[in-house]
């Protein structure tokens, strides 16, 4: 089993949904007492996001480098970012350490290509909707990438950084993100990406009408693949 370096605090929610489903992974797949060989830093999230809200990337790039290069030399053989919105210095990351960084935007892109989906909904934070960092990524793999309005950004802003990163899961909050789903089909989605990790903890499938793609699980399961290779 390969080692799994973790990039995490952003925020501490997202990075405890990828150390249990790590693990729960690994146990289900190898059973008995498995669980995931995992090397985890955690930054400040509130460092980071005062940062972005600066527009101070290459600071930004320094801090999770730094912890990437930590994650590295604690044993890992690869690297995950457990975040979306931070992926916007993922290139930089990846060139500061010598082992591999899975990205997450191509994991999800392969996966709405696995399900033949050409046309893909995308929610997230209002800086991940309205910058094309993430969804030109997604892009690349021939698929056509839709956002909601930008009137709704900052309610889907406010439901992750006021209610989800907090613990707080509203039932009205997912009525909201629902109707949102809702419009996405009427523009031509054939499924949606939930681009944010807190996201999951809000959205499942039964939810809605076109496939959801669960940006957390389906990273989860790319490590996993590549860790018991």
């Amino acid at each position: 089993m390969q080692t799994i370096g973790l990039v995490g605090g952003m925020s501490w929610e997202s990075s405890a949904a990828y150390y249990q489903a790590l693990n729960q992974g690994v146990e289900q797949r190898r059973g008995g007492f498995s669980s995931a060989r995992t090397v985890m830093t955690s930054v400040d999230f509130a460092e980071v996001t005062s940062l972005q809200e600066q527009e101070r990337w290459d600071d930004v790039a320094e801090v999770l480098a730094t912890a990437a290069r930590g994650v590295q030399a604690g044993g890992a053989d690869f690297l995950l970012l457990c975040t979306t919105t931070f992926h916007r210095v993922a290139d930089q990351v990846a060139d500061a350490v010598g082992i591999p960084l899975l990205h997450l935007a191509d994991v999800v892109a392969d996966a709405c290509r696995a399900q033949g989906v050409e046309q893909v909904g995308f929610l997230g934070t209002t800086f991940a909707m309205s910058r094309s960092f993430f969804t030109d990524r997604i892009a690349s793999h021939g698929l056509t990438v839709h956002v909601p309005a930008t009137e709704h950004h900052e309610t889907l802003n406010r439901v992750i950084y006021d209610e989800l990163v907090h613990g707080k899961v509203l039932d009205s909050s997912r009525r909201t993100v629902v109707s949102l789903i809702d419009e996405l089909w009427d523009a031509g989605a054939g499924g949606v990406i939930l681009g944010c990790t807190e996201l999951e903890l809000l959205v499942r499938q039964a939810d809605a009408d076109i496939p959801v793609f669960p940006c957390t699980t389906l990273h989860v399961e790319a490590a996993l693949d590549r860790a018991l290779a």
